[in-house]
């Protein structure tokens, strides 16, 4: 029988491995290498985070930029359209006060309010308060105060309302004479023709290249 041999065994290593067993050596060269590799990555975590906190503050600032851009076109055609809309609501109140003016004498002499007079734009200031009439028709004993809208609406008849009471107090040289009230428009919202008839007022409208009394013809109008 050939004799048995010893098995070899490998001679301890001498380099910083984490094979065999482990050593206090073994263990704080891991330590070192794991804290070297959290270093690293800290590091790189770091440099993506100041790297993206970057990207975000050009991001906002060129949204910034933009937004502010946006905005002032935004007031520059806001401020646009609404010239236009004074332009043209300016106009369309020249269209509604020369045909009323033309007609208001002879439909008012219809219904028996004997004006002979206009007068037109009527504007002062009392008592700290500036008023304002459109048109009023006069004689020796009556006027009738018209208001000329566009549009009518129902808060334009309650403001113009709140105005007569005052007329009085606001022109003390018709104290002693008859005030009547009277809306003239082109278009209404539904119902206000209706609603200032109710309160007293002339309804007037303004159509083709004349104007008409429109109330029922048993309308009686308010006196203040």
């Amino acid at each position: 029988m050939v004799p048995s041999s010893k098995p070899k065994t490998s001679p301890p290593s001498d380099n910083n491995t984490t094979d065999g067993p482990l050593s206090f050596e073994k263990v704080w060269f891991m330590f070192q290498e794991t804290d070297k590799k959290f270093k690293e990555t800290d590091r790189i975590l770091t440099e993506k985070f100041q790297e993206t906190d970057k990207k975000f503050k050009e991001t906002d600032r060129i949204l910034t930029e933009k937004f502010q851009e946006t905005d002032k076109k935004f007031k520059e055609t806001d401020k646009k359209l609404n010239k236009l809309e004074r332009l043209f609501t300016s106009q369309w109140g020249k269209l509604v006060e020369s045909l009323v003016e033309g007609d208001i004498i002879p439909i008012l002499n219809q219904r028996g309010i004997k004006v002979t007079d206009t007068l037109k734009r009527r504007a002062g200031r009392r008592d700290g308060v500036d008023y304002e009439f459109d048109i009023i028709a006069i004689n020796g004993s009556e006027i009738v105060i018209i208001e000329l809208k566009t549009t009518l609406r129902r808060d334009d008849i309650n403001h113009f309302l709140d105005k007569l009471t005052q007329a009085k107090k606001w022109m003390p040289e018709y104290s002693d004479k008859k005030v009547f009230g009277a809306v003239a428009f082109i278009s209404e919202d539904a119902g206000t023709a209706a609603m200032a008839e109710k309160n007293g007022l002339f309804v007037i409208r303004a159509t083709g290249d004349s104007a008409s009394i429109v109330n029922t013809d048993d309308f009686i109008p308010k006196t203040w």
